[in-house]
């Protein structure tokens, strides 16, 4: 019996060294990464003689590089630039490798790495998993290793890798798998961004344990739009699965709620609070997609708003969920480092003016969180302290239809 016991903790222990051997251990995404990522606002527009402002090139990319740099993006912690679908010509090399359109990039993607690497950001880039990409470009079924390798060799530092056109489940998944064990065996740095989980959703359960081994982030719902219904599902469904997805995110492997769409068209000045006081509640990594040579002040503001960032950037890693629901209400909260608390109160009701909403502060971190006493500092939608508050006190806060407010708690 003791020997049968001895080979069975064998057993585990040699199970246990080849998964981590196997596990996604690369250092990077210690906390959501930051950046831009052409999609929402740009799609898929390749005709650079009809929309030039528009068309997926190298001139968008150079342009988005310099007002990162000029306009305090990188300053405030945005550091890559990502390209999206799009970017490749119809067809392999005649070595096989990837490669960018000819016209649309002409000095090929190593030269537009050379030149965001310049500014002080990194270059992000798209491939699938599958046979083709979701807009039908040459996909990297059959060529994991050499993908990560021409990716690796022209500087790329971080690998969006959607799911589209993969012949079955149990290809999708080893090749997610192949692709993280390729760029790791590259040696060179690369963020892994996955749609694992997305693709498996509509028929299993997916395994975040092993997800989170090979993934850098990864998405779970359908891609975002400019548009308030868009935020709203997306929080919702979050909300709905967060026993399944909030314990498995934390340092070098968070859930992906998708780009921010704030400075677009689509969201209300309160719906905007909302997406960025949410994605910091979450733990979401900040992708923009939208034009900074054209945004607003107001968007800027919110998007560069240093507290904000502070939260969704805190190092202890840990996603945040939601508390309680009332009405049109909802109470989240997010565990800070130094046993501090962010808190977000969203009003969901869609008409009609504010609304105060009330709530006892021993709700808060198990009933911690302001135990015995603790200061609160109110972050959006305006910068102001709220005052020392007791641990049986309640605190009222007047919420804007569609509209959040994000709050700090420090304990004393």
């Amino acid at each position: 019996m003791a020997a049968a016991r001895w080979m069975l903790r064998w057993v585990a222990a040699a199970a246990a060294a080849v998964a981590a051997a196997l596990a996604l251990d690369n250092g990077l995404a210690r906390t959501p990464p930051m950046g831009w990522l052409h999609w929402e606002r740009f799609l898929c527009a390749t005709d650079c003689a009809a929309e030039p402002r528009r068309c997926v090139s190298e001139q968008l990319f150079v342009e988005m590089a310099d007002r990162m740099v000029a306009e305090g993006w990188r300053d405030a912690g945005y550091e890559f630039i990502c390209i999206d679908d799009c970017w490749m010509a119809p067809t392999r090399d005649k070595q096989g490798r990837l490669q960018a359109d000819p016209k649309r990039f002409p000095g090929g993607i190593r030269k537009l790495a050379d030149y965001v690497h310049s500014k002080g950001l990194k270059l992000g880039i798209y491939s699938d998993v599958g046979s083709k990409t979701c807009a039908g470009f040459p996909g990297s079924y059959n060529h994991y290793d050499l993908d990560a390798q021409t990716f690796a060799s022209w500087g790329v530092d971080l690998l969006k890798f959607d799911g589209c056109n993969s012949e079955s489940l149990e290809l999708l998944a080893e090749g997610y798998r192949r692709m993280s064990v390729a760029l790791n065996r590259t040696g060179r740095s690369i963020v892994y961004s996955c749609e694992w989980p997305f693709y498996l959703r509509p028929v299993q359960q997916p395994n975040y344990t092993e997800i989170k081994q090979y993934c850098n982030h990864w998405r779970n719902f359908y891609d975002v739009y400019d548009s308030w219904s868009s935020i709203k599902s997306i929080l919702d469904w979050t909300a709905l699965h967060q026993d399944t997805i909030v314990k498995i995110a934390g340092p070098g492997g968070w859930n992906d709620p998708d780009m921010l769409v704030i400075g677009n068209f689509g969201l209300s000045w309160d719906q905007s609070v909302t997406q960025m006081a949410m994605w910091a509640i979450m733990a979401a990594p900040l992708f923009m997609s939208n034009d900074l040579r054209h945004i607003s002040p107001e968007a800027k503001w919110l998007l560069q708003n240093k507290e904000v960032i502070a939260i969704n950037q805190d190092p202890l890693g840990k996603q945040g969920y939601q508390l309680s629901k009332d009405k049109n209400f909802q109470l989240w909260e997010r565990p800070l480092s130094d046993r501090a608390y962010a808190v977000a109160v969203l009003n969901q009701q869609e008409i009609g003016g504010p609304q105060k909403f009330t709530f006892s502060l021993t709700f808060l971190g198990n009933g911690l969180a302001c135990n015995p006493a603790c200061s609160i500092r109110q972050v959006l939608p305006a910068s102001r302290d709220c005052g020392v508050y007791s641990w049986i006190s309640s605190l009222s806060v007047e919420v804007n239809p569609t509209g959040t407010v994000l709050l700090k708690v420090l304990p004393l």
